[in-house]
């Protein structure tokens, strides 16, 4: 019955029914509070609502009960990353990346993170890391050219600095 209820409340947040999904997961809590699955997917559930900092109080308990939980680290990491926490969610991608070396989402949110410092090469380095693990993957593709384009721009407006001293 708990994979059904979980599965039913999955497929509502497929359909954008995120309230509803939520009423799922509280009544699968209810009868099992420990119930890591439906801690993280409740998270997920709230940060789409934008109930970021409600989210990463989910992936804490869940990290409370399985404190090696890739899945938990990686989405208490883009909750902190969207309240621009971004030390803190880099924190959680080297977590996993300790658990799960080669995860390219981890890897690919890290350099997200570090873009924000202003680390554009240690962003890039990540991106290309992530590439390697999967050369298609979207995220790392499109934000290393992003990030590529940045230090293209900030090495052209450094010159321009100097000169006018």
């Amino acid at each position: 019955m708990r994979n059904s209820l979980l599965d039913e409340a999955y497929n509502l947040c497929e359909e954008g029914e995120y309230t509803l999904a939520l009423e799922y997961y509280d009544l699968i809590l209810y009868k099992e509070p420990n119930n890591v699955a439906a801690l993280i997917n409740k998270g997920v559930t709230l940060q789409n609502l934008g109930k970021v900092k409600q989210s990463v109080k989910c992936y804490d308990i869940a990290l409370a009960i399985d404190a090696k939980n890739a899945d938990a680290l990686v989405n208490k990491g883009s909750a902190l990353h969207t309240l621009g926490k971004y030390h803190d969610a880099i924190d959680c991608y080297d977590k996993v990346l300790k658990i799960q070396p080669r995860y390219a989402m981890a890897i690919a949110y890290k350099g997200l993170s570090l873009g924000e410092l202003g680390l554009l090469k240690d962003a890039i380095k990540c991106f290309n890391s992530a590439l390697k693990i999967d050369k298609k993957y979207d995220v790392a593709l499109n934000n290393k050219a992003l990030a590529l384009e940045l230090l293209k721009k900030n090495s052209k407006l450094k010159p321009k600095l100097h000169k006018t001293r």
